[in-house]
């Protein structure tokens, strides 16, 4: 046993070593904007780290944790909202844009992390929620106050179509009636999301205005980007229509309809050409990326500004990694989708964040888990795409939803529980080592329990097992790093000669290919990557019947979800 651990340090020290090596030779100067080679780090600031014991996360705990995600290989963080809130919604619902919640800090707080995030090269990525403020926020309170109010026009208004009766029959994306009735000023009030969350009316300029200054606010400040929130649904069809009806009814007991009427209407492109303009105004590459849950490809390929590339950086591609089942064949078609009917545009790929059930939980069978998620960080850190990955994915943290209503902190969960439990159990406290409340806070209460398992998963524990799901990532992104190919080569997928494998090649600038294949079955398979060569080095594989220093192209072995990255000789 010994014997045995001394060698697991030993690989650990040596995949750190490369990943040291990987960093160096990735500081050379590239034509190229950051964010196209980046590994993106999503942080929930609730469950990261928490600094003072009252068992929720905060600014100072991701501070102290700035060294771990450096040795990671993270290149940004974006961290979910930390503005003063009621927290109806845990964030989404602001009621000041400016400022920091006080259980997470203080501006203060926020710009130390913002200096000691540049002393090791880390950016800052904040979450802007444009589509609506909380009814706690200083606008909506005036605008609630009188038909009359200067702010009035700042948020949808309407007369209902009777007594009791909203403007339409549109529905809130958490459930019920989206239309709130105000009796101070007996009108009703749109709310694409809850009740305490009042759209805001972006036909207005003065809106458009608004939040444009509070963007420039914390670009002032150095944060090197946004990912916008819900940004689809910044605008409404004027004309109020009733949404067509649609057969069945939703997880919260309401009839299915469209939403044609209130979601990715065109007024919103020229927004974001105009926000776009007006943030490529500062320096540093700063970044926008969009939640953009599209029905397509070309859809998404508008939100880029197509060929005028004038749009959003980074519309997340959510067709990849929230297809509903592991479908080689469905994979296989939409990550060529990304390669081919986006005009050249940066992919960015998209498995798991604080909204859905963590990958394992969506994809796992119960006795392939690992590798399944072995298999899609390969896809995550192995096609062209720009990654985007989410706190604990690397040490394969569960989902560990509630177990009854009583222990449901998410308001979705509560509106629709039974059928559906809501958010918490992807949002559990980050894992870091065995101790009390997994390392994340001093405190054993803390504001979700900590998943079950986190005295075997955890930061600490997998840092020494080189066949952990963390030394696995730490592998992936130092390739990506220091490999020509991984870096920034071109792309082509490759024809496998078998249905269950999803194969690419990665072309170097210098001609050097890397070929990576993909098993997306339980059982081994054999494949021939036809055209890409005979023989090949392995980089990195995941099975242990796929770990040989070379192996042939034309007769490759593939391990249960297996996956290897290797250079053609």
């Amino acid at each position: 046993m010994k014997n045995s651990s001394a060698i697991g340090c030993l690989a650990c020290v040596l995949i750190w070593l490369s990943g040291v090596q990987a960093v160096a030779q990735s500081s050379k100067a590239s034509t190229d904007p950051w964010w196209k080679h980046a590994v993106i780090y999503e942080i929930y600031p609730r469950s990261f780290q928490d600094s003072n014991g009252d068992g929720i996360g905060d600014l100072n705990g991701i501070t102290q944790r700035l060294d771990y995600l450096k040795e990671l290989g993270v290149d940004a963080i974006w961290i979910a909202p930390i503005y003063p809130s009621p927290l109806v919604d845990f964030g989404y619902d602001i009621s000041d844009y400016q400022n920091i919640d006080p259980m997470y800090g203080t501006l203060a707080d926020f710009d130390r992390l913002m200096a000691e995030a540049k002393k090791r090269d880390i950016r800052v990525i904040m979450d802007a929620v444009l589509n609506h403020t909380s009814d706690k926020h200083p606008w909506f309170i005036e605008s609630a106050s009188s038909r009359t109010n200067p702010k009035r026009d700042w948020y949808i208004w309407r007369d209902g179509k009777g007594p009791g009766q909203p403007p339409n029959n549109w529905l809130s994306i958490f459930g019920h009636s989206a239309w709130e009735f105000s009796p101070q000023t007996n009108q009703y009030y749109y709310h694409c999301f809850y009740i305490q969350q009042p759209d805001l009316n972006w036909r207005n300029p003065q809106v458009e205005s608004a939040m444009f200054n509070m963007l420039r606010f914390w670009l002032e400040r150095g944060v090197a980007g946004f990912r916008l929130d819900a940004v689809p649904t910044l605008f409404e069809d004027p004309s109020l229509k009733d949404e067509k009806v649609l057969p069945g009814t939703d997880k919260f007991g309401d009839p299915n309809e469209s939403r044609v009427l209130q979601e990715n209407l065109p007024e919103v492109h020229g927004v974001i050409q105009r926000m776009r303009a007006m943030v490529d105004t500062y320096s540093g590459d700063r970044v926008l990326i969009g939640e953009t849950y599209l029905p397509n490809v070309e859809e998404l390929d508008k939100w880029y500004g197509g060929a005028k590339h004038n749009e959003l950086q980074l519309p997340m591609d959510m067709q990849v990694g929230f297809e509903p089942k592991l479908d080689a064949k469905e994979f296989r078609k939409r990550i060529n989708d990304a390669e081919t009917k986006i005009q050249g545009n940066q992919p960015l790929f998209v498995f798991d964040n604080h909204d859905n059930p963590r990958s394992a939980y969506r994809y796992g069978d119960g006795v392939h888990n690992k590798a399944i998620d072995k298999m899609l960080g390969t896809i995550l850190f192995a096609t062209r795409s720009t990654a985007l990955m989410y706190y604990g994915d690397e040490i394969e943290m569960p989902t560990t939803e509630p177990t009854s209503k009583e222990q449901v902190k998410d308001p979705e969960g509560i509106t629709g529980w039974p059928k559906e439990k809501g958010r918490d159990g992807e949002r559990t406290p980050m894992q870091w080592n065995s101790s009390t409340s997994a390392g994340f806070s001093t405190n054993p209460q803390t504001w979700l329990p900590v998943a079950p398992d986190y005295k075997q998963v955890n930061v600490e524990v997998e840092s020494r097992d080189p066949d952990s799901m963390l030394n696995w990532y730490k592998k992936l992104i130092a390739l990506r790093r220091s490999n020509p190919a991984l870096h920034d080569g071109n792309m082509t997928m490759l024809e496998s000669g078998n249905e269950q494998v999803v194969a690419w090649s990665r072309t170097a600038p210098d001609g050097k290919v890397v070929v990576v294949a993909c098993n997306f079955a339980p059982e081994p398979q054999v494949v021939s990557l036809q055209g890409a060569g005979k023989t090949a080095r392995t980089l990195a594989a995941s099975g242990r019947t796929a770990q040989k220093d070379t192996v042939s192209l034309n007769a490759l072995s593939l391990p249960p979800y297996g996956t290897i990255i290797a250079e053609v000789k």
